[in-house]
């Protein structure tokens, strides 16, 4: 009866065990713009680049990768919280091949946005065009790991979704065309069914687990505060209250969407409060500027106005909240990151 007993009890343990290992995420595949973008543009003919110094500088190795930053992103953070590798690689980067890409990879492109009219404006990767690349990624991977294990690896993989961003800053507001098609909320609403096909599109493709990240606070960006002339230079409320009401559509699309596709499991991962949190209280999370980017003058400069040789640029980006006048800096993506996985991402271990 005791043998009985220890029998019972020993596979009780397989059995959590095994589920435990069959509900850990094996790779972490990324869709987006630059808040993501790992390098993709490096590879296509756009001015939307960052392959050169002084980008990457903290960067392990000290190498510009074509990350928006002085070091790593997001999805290098939330990969390595995972017990996944520390970086994750662009689909496009010569430098890597599928084994590389069978635990994680990145399909996005800087300056895109839900609304294809978003990535003509610098010529980038279209959302659609991502999603392409994915397909090519899933003949790939069944190609290498065989069919079963890579079907496993694409529906127990976590997809992070990070755009929109572009579609407001450089889109809507900076050109007349979708201003004389929609209103702003009508543009809102025109993007959400973007981004209901988009998800739906995945979720067809074979994705369960999904993180959605809204838009940040998008009148706090130092290239927003600097033409803010009137404001004394102080954040676009108009911008951030826009921010807050499309993300508020965002997470109601979530909930929408759960219900109605069987078997997915999309969680908004909400990173405008903490984000504004850093923005309106820097010192408590150690930074001392917060108005402008550590990268030249930090008012305006981003891509290739990134000047290696530039005078201005600071010595230390861990005080600096934005590394450009668009992006955060490696130490605010890092604290973003952390604050995503431990309250929304962590489920999905």
């Amino acid at each position: 009866m005791a043998y009985m007993h220890v029998s019972w009890l020993f596979l009780f343990h397989i059995l959590v065990l095994v589920a435990k290992s069959k509900a850990k995420v094996p790779a972490i595949i990324v869709f987006g713009d630059s808040s993501v973008d790992a390098g993709n543009n490096n590879q296509i003919p756009t001015i939307a680049r960052s392959n050169f110094n002084p980008y990457g500088r903290d960067f392990p190795g000290g190498r510009p990768t074509g990350r928006f930053s002085n070091g790593r992103i997001p999805p290098d953070f939330i990969s390595e919280a995972f017990g996944l590798k520390p970086v994750i690689p662009a689909y496009l980067d010569p430098m890597y091949n599928i084994s590389d890409f069978a635990t994680g990879v990145c399909f996005a492109s800087a300056g895109t946005g839900y609304d294809n009219a978003t990535s003509d404006v610098l010529g980038v990767i279209p959302l659609w065009r991502e999603v392409e690349l994915y397909k090519d990624y899933q003949k790939n991977l069944k190609d290498y790991a065989g069919e079963w294990k890579a079907n496993e690896i694409l529906s127990e993989a976590l997809y992070l979704i990070s755009v929109g961003t572009n579609d407001f800053l450089e889109n809507y507001y900076a050109l007349p065309n979708r201003q004389s098609q929609f209103t702003i909320k009508q543009y809102e609403d025109f993007l959400i069914i973007l981004a209901r096909n988009f998800i739906q599109e995945l979720y067809e493709l074979g994705a369960r687990k999904i993180s959605l990240t809204g838009v940040p606070p998008m009148g706090c960006l130092p290239l927003q505060r600097t033409t803010n002339i009137m404001d004394n230079h102080g954040c676009v409320e108009r911008y951030n209250n826009l921010a807050v009401e499309f993300n508020g559509k965002l997470k109601g699309l979530v909930a929408m969407l759960n219900k109605e596709l069987p078997g997915l499991k999309l969680v908004f991962a909400d990173a405008f409060n903490v984000f504004m949190q850093i923005i309106t209280r820097p010192s408590i999370y150690g930074f001392e500027v917060v108005g402008v980017g550590c990268c030249g003058t930090g008012t305006f400069e981003m891509s290739y106005l990134c000047d290696p040789r530039s005078p201005f640029t600071c010595t230390d980006a861990n005080k600096y909240v934005f590394w450009d006048a668009f992006h955060p800096s490696e130490k605010t993506n890092q604290m973003i990151s952390n604050h995503l996985f431990k309250l929304f991402l962590a489920k999905f271990l």
